[in-house]
């Protein structure tokens, strides 16, 4: 539940304490004062610095207990050690937020954090929320109210518009204020967070939805800190016909040292950030000058049915950057229809090249046949060399004949700034690069509505299994995925070459253990084993070789059991990542697991439907869906298994889980998994 009251303190305070406050304007800490007046804020400003009775005209107090009335919102700008007393004097006065600007915290190592660990103590013990420490603040641009001391808001002029931002930047939150007040786009609500030791971008994404002012929301990321609350966010923005663009820099290498399976190893940080974004319904765009161009494009517009785009140039080059692009994107450029080939004369090339020295007005004419066509979702309309010579042309070959029912892009090859402003006015999309044109519709076109959470399903048992676990070894990790609904291969366990007896045809022989996690790298696997004296050797060899090479480590026996057969392996992973929580992942399997490039991953828990689209998404599994007449697979049991998989979510205490490999069988025969790893640890969200 969204505290809106939280959101009046927030943006709306009726009095505003600045702690710190320098009556020096060379210092920053002067600064939050001079804009405050700039605004225009109707609000008390009440400077806090014991050393002055007043600053620039406001009556100054030494401690904010001294000052009048009730205080809702403190900007804390005192050096490190000073801001736990002014958070206990924020505490004592009422005060409902306070902004830490302060820096010589968490981002300074182990004793800044600890510090900060402290400040945040007392203040949730005291009912205070806080922003920050080490941020610029936030502005309230609809209203006047920017508590900041970020230069950019004194320098620009704030104008009120639709936009909301919330950035894990601070200075790219002046950045980003001036680079769209250079396009024509002004903000409602801006917020820099910097260390976010309470309120994050998820909650403060929360609050920003809800106003009304604020049509769109920009996100400015380096990392997920409260990744439920931001899901949240945006499924509540999809609602609400707001959408939500990111724009994520950083790749957490976090779970590649943690992880102890071949999925966190096969897993980056910057495809954990794309299936998050893809789950929830948020546009993600790779270049800073998409965050600012994307906006025009998508405001007040739902996702796309499909992914198709329309190309028309009169500048063949300028138009070739962009659809090269897009194919190496997997965007797909749609040549004209047969109706519009035939009228104008054109090819079937997805690159209508249209010089525009052609017949007068036949340019307008095919980009408006183009935008009521329903063979395409978006049209790109490029430009050349004359765009900059004659920028109106941009109004007579494309905004003129434009309808607004679909999403458009303009491109001007040449710098054509002049031709970009009219198309900023008009309130279309207008790019200055291929490349930010090809990311912005990339972002547009693979954007879809947040994914339907799955019932939940009935996970007793396997909780039972794993309730008093410590350490799972092969076989009891294969029993979990027995119980999760996943076949799995029949085993028999042996802890001394004479038990060895009667075992028919060929067999996999292993270690057991749960402290050796990837015996095979360890020699500690061999395969195709066959009759009662050769499997009872290599039993003596692997407890030799154990006992010589891993002295400390559990052994449980020696698995044998009978080799399985199958059109392919798959490798099946589940992972509660620290960031974003639980993933599964399909890959191709096998020991070159780690190898193959191929997989797909999704967040936790999923359903068929999704199942089957992380099966597309695997090129090589086309072999078992009749790709030149091979024999088919069983890839609907790989879809049930995924999903049973992808329901260990639901039991908090499993970490990592992996079925490598699981065998497809002939389509109708099933999938087995023939071997298996769960560990357990901490529970992240």
């Amino acid at each position: 539940m969204v505290d809106l009251n939280l959101g009046q303190a927030l943006f709306h305070p009726r009095a505003i304490a600045l702690v710190g406050a320098s009556a020096d304007p060379k210092k920053n800490t002067s600064r939050a004062q001079r804009v405050l007046h700039k605004a225009g804020y109707a609000g008390r400003i009440l400077p806090i610095n014991p050393g002055r009775a007043e600053i620039f005209g406001d009556a100054a107090y030494p401690d904010i207990r001294d000052a009048p009335g009730p205080i809702d919102h403190a900007l804390v700008m005192v050096p490190a050690p000073a801001v736990l007393p002014a958070i206990e004097g924020c505490i004592e006065k009422g005060v409902r937020v306070a902004t830490i600007y302060s820096a010589g915290f968490a981002e300074m190592g182990d004793a800044g954090r600890a510090l900060q660990d402290r400040v945040v103590a007392v203040a949730r013990a005291g009912g205070l929320r806080l922003i920050g420490p080490n941020c610029l603040g936030l502005v309230n641009v609809t209203d006047g109210v920017p508590i900041t001391n970020n230069a950019a808001v004194e320098a620009e002029v704030l104008r009120p518009g639709p936009l909301g931002l919330v950035s894990q930047s601070g200075s790219m939150m002046g950045a980003l204020l001036s680079r769209a007040g250079a396009r024509g786009l002004s903000f409602a609500k801006i917020v820099s967070v910097g260390n976010e030791c309470d309120l994050g971008v998820g909650e403060l994404a929360e609050l920003i939805v809800e106003d009304e002012a604020t049509k769109l929301l920009l996100l400015f990321m380096e990392t997920f800190r409260d990744a439920p609350a931001l899901a949240r966010a945006a499924r509540r923005a999809h609602v609400l016909g707001k959408p939500v663009i990111a724009y994520k820099l950083g790749r957490s290498e976090l779970g590649r040292q943690i992880a102890v399976s071949h999925t966190g190893a096969m897993v980056g940080g910057d495809e954990l950030a794309d299936a998050f974004f893809r789950e929830h319904g948020i546009l993600r765009v790779d270049t800073l000058d998409g965050l600012v161009e994307l906006p025009r494009m998508v405001l007040g517009r739902s996702p796309p049915k499909g992914r198709r785009v329309a190309v028309l140039t009169g500048t063949g080059g300028g138009a070739a950057m962009i659809v090269d692009r897009l194919g190496s994107l997997g965007i797909e450029v749609v040549p004209p229809t047969p109706a519009i080939q035939e009228t104008y004369g054109v090819s079937d090339s997805p690159l209508i090249d249209l010089p525009m020295g052609g017949a007068p007005g036949e340019y307008a004419r095919v980009f408006r046949d183009l935008v009521a066509s329903d063979h395409c979702d978006v049209v790109v309309g490029v430009l050349g060399s004359t765009s900059r010579l004659r920028p109106g042309q941009v109004n007579e070959n494309i905004l003129s004949v434009y309808d607004g029912s679909k999403p458009i892009a303009v491109f001007c090859a040449p710098q054509a700034d002049e031709a970009l402003r009219i198309s900023d006015e008009a309130g279309v999309a207008a790019f200055r690069s291929p490349e930010t044109c090809a990311d912005a519709l990339h972002a547009y076109l693979t954007w879809q509505a947040p994914r339907e959470v799955p019932p939940a399903v009935d996970v007793t048992a396997a909780a039972a299994q794993v309730e008093s676990a410590e350490v799972f070894d092969e076989v009891q990790a294969c029993a979990l995925f027995s119980t999760m609904g996943i076949e799995v291969a029949q085993t028999q366990v042996v802890t001394a070459p004479d038990q060895v007896r009667g075992i028919a045809g060929r067999c996999a022989v292993k270690l057991l253990s749960p402290d050796i996690l990837h015996k095979t790298d360890a020699g500690l696997v061999r395969l195709h084993i066959e009759g009662d004296a050769p499997i009872a050797a290599v039993v003596t060899e692997f407890l030799a070789t154990a006992a010589r090479k891993f002295p400390t480590a559990r052994i449980r026996g020696v698995l044998v059991a009978a080799m399985q057969t199958g059109l392919a392996e798959v490798i099946l992973g589940f992972r509660r990542d620290p960031e974003i929580g639980p993933v599964v992942m399909l890959g191709m399997g096998g020991v070159l697991a780690e190898l193959r490039a191929s997989h797909a991953l999704r967040i936790a828990p999923v359903d068929l439907d999704t199942a089957w689209e992380m099966i597309a998404a695997v090129p090589e599994l086309r072999m078992l869906q009749g790709f030149r007449n091979l024999p088919r697979g069983d890839v609907a049991a790989l879809a049930h298994a995924i999903v049973a998989l992808s329901n260990l979510a639901l039991l908090p205490k499993v970490q990592e889980a992996e079925i490598n490999p699981l065998i497809i069988r002939a389509e109708g025969r099933g999938a087995v998994a023939v071997d298996g790893l769960v560990a357990f640890g901490d529970v992240h969200p």
